[in-house]
């Protein structure tokens, strides 16, 4: 079965003073568009390079996960650490997906172009930055999900089937 890895980075959810709503907007979406098994793996920690890295690890090298997303800390406030995280774990980095959520972010908020989302590979592993706010989750997600399976099956990962009438995967024959 599929292990998907959720990392919420955030400082306040860490410490209980708000709800985590990052994580379940990506389950959510997650199980409206994938058809095949799969389980998460969440996990809710606060902002800062040490703790990203190491969430980031944790769930790669120790969990097993296929596909790690994660949800916050990808601004510019100086807390927000998870793409210099992000990038110091990765083996290799896939820009392209990145800028396609840039991309399609802008369309909708001119902010956008504050974010700083990163994906890349570290071993078997695809992880993919995803902002904090829960319905630029489902834009950004929206705009690569396309690629993921395609991806995952490239890397060895395991193997993800899409529901077309959410998000058709694109597998090249």
């Amino acid at each position: 079965m599929v292990r998907i890895g959720i990392l919420t980075v955030s400082d306040r959810a860490a410490r209980g003073e708000y709800a985590d709503l990052g994580g379940p907007a990506v389950e959510s979406w997650l199980r409206h568009a994938i058809a095949s098994p799969w389980e998460p793996v969440r996990r809710v920690i606060p902002d800062g390079f040490e703790s990203v890295r190491d969430g980031l690890i944790g769930l790669c090298d120790g969990e097993g996960v296929d596909l790690l997303l994660t949800t916050g800390g990808t601004g510019p406030s100086p807390r927000d650490c998870t793409p210099e995280a992000t990038e110091a774990v990765i083996e290799r980095l896939m820009p392209g997906f990145g800028e396609q959520m840039r991309a399609a972010s802008l369309r909708v908020v001119p902010t956008a172009i504050l974010s700083r989302q990163v994906a890349g590979l570290r071993g078997r592993c695809l992880i993919i930055n995803l902002p904090g706010k829960p319905s630029a989750v489902a834009d950004c997600l929206e705009a690569v999900f396309a690629a993921v399976p395609y991806c995952l099956d490239l890397i060895g990962a395991g193997r993800i089937e899409t529901d077309p009438a959410v998000i058709l995967a694109f597998r090249p024959k």
